[in-house]
């Protein structure tokens, strides 16, 4: 029992767990405190990145279903629009795929990770734009349908970006990139 447990702590990377805990506790608790999209959107999205290229993919992509919930849960979503949140979880993963993807393959870090943001960003843009279609079907009261198509269509892509811009002043000073 106790070489089996030597084994699991010698194994922890208390470096990256306390990272995540720090960036999933940013992320968790930030959309209970600003209401602004455009404050709220770049920061949450420089996290996810920053998770990423930090921690992981795998801490990333879980990190991805958190601040929509708290975004509900918190008030900057009203409760109606519930049915928006899966949508932006969906495209939260997409921009964490595209980033790492680019990244990965691409032999310069800088510009991998400028055309991962980029393409990471237009994809969830792109994809947040299409669902509106389908999350418009699911609300009830159709002024609320044209705020969800206003909140899910361009502002999407210029938070997305502006939180690679804040992800990547982030790594830079951290030496990471």
């Amino acid at each position: 029992m106790a070489y089996t447990r030597e084994q699991v702590m010698a194994r922890l990377n208390t470096k990256a767990i306390a990272q995540f805990l720090a960036l999933a506790g940013t992320a968790t608790i930030l959309p209970f405190f600003i209401h602004l999209q455009w404050v709220t959107g770049p920061i949450i999205n420089a996290i996810l990145i920053l998770t990423l290229l930090l921690v992981g993919i795998r801490s990333a992509l879980v990190l991805c279903l958190i601040p929509s919930l708290m975004a509900l849960s918190g008030g900057l979503l009203p409760a109606i629009m519930a049915p928006v949140v899966p949508f932006i979880m969906i495209g939260n993963a997409i921009l964490v795929l595209a980033v790492d993807w680019f990244y990965t393959n691409v032999k310069s870090n800088n510009k991998g990770f400028a055309i991962g943001v980029i393409v990471g960003a237009a994809l969830k843009f792109i994809f947040l734009f299409f669902s509106v279609s389908v999350i418009s079907d699911l609300l009830i009261k159709q002024e609320l349908a044209v705020k969800v198509a206003q909140m899910m269509s361009w502002p999407q892509f210029a938070t997305a970006v502006s939180g690679g811009m804040l992800a990547w002043v982030a790594l830079k000073w951290l030496k990471r990139i």
